[in-house]
C-alpha cells in the first residue's frame, strides 16, 4: 500500500461539515513515511488529478488502491496555530507524492548493498 490511512467522505465526515478526504495515520517505515512530506492531518485534494471532492470513504479507498505504482497526491498542509481553530494554508499544491521516487533509489540501494555483502563474502 501507500503506507497511510484516510479518514473523511461524504458518509464519515471527520470534521463536521466537511466531507474531505484526511490522512489520519502514518504506518511507520510504509512508503509514505519513508517520503517524509505527508503528515497525520493533512487534507488529500486529489490522486493522480482525480478530485477526491464529494466521494464516499469507500469510493476514496477505492481510488487509493488502485492508484498504481506512479501516485501524485495534491494536499492541503493542516496547521496548528498557536492560538485559535485548525486551518489550512495556501492552495495546498504539494508538488505531489511519487512514490516511484523513494521505491526505486531504495530498491538500487538494497541491491547495492546485496552486492557488496556477496563480494565481501566471496573474499573470506
Amino acid at each position: 500500500g501507500l503506507g497511510f490511512n484516510i479518514v473523511g467522505g461524504t458518509d464519515q465526515q471527520y470534521i463536521a461539515n466537511d466531507s474531505s478526504i484526511y490522512v489520519s495515520r502514518i504506518k511507520k517505515d510504509g512508503a509514505a513515511y519513508l517520503d517524509g512530506r505527508l503528515q497525520e492531518g493533512d487534507k488529500i485534494v486529489a490522486i493522480n488529478g482525480k478530485d477526491l471532492k464529494d466521494l464516499r470513504h469507500k469510493d476514496a479507498v477505492e481510488l487509493f488502491r488502485n492508484a498504481g505504482c506512479l501516485v501524485s497526491l495534491k494536499i492541503q498542509r493542516r496547521l496548528q496555530p498557536q492560538n485559535g481553530p485548525v486551518g489550512h494554508r495556501g492552495d495546498g499544491e504539494s508538488g505531489g507524492l511519487p512514490l516511484a521516487a523513494i521505491l526505486v533509489p531504495g530498491l538500487a540501494l538494497a541491491a547495492t548493498a546485496v552486492w557488496i555483502l556477496l563480494r565481501y563474502r566471496q573474499r573470506m
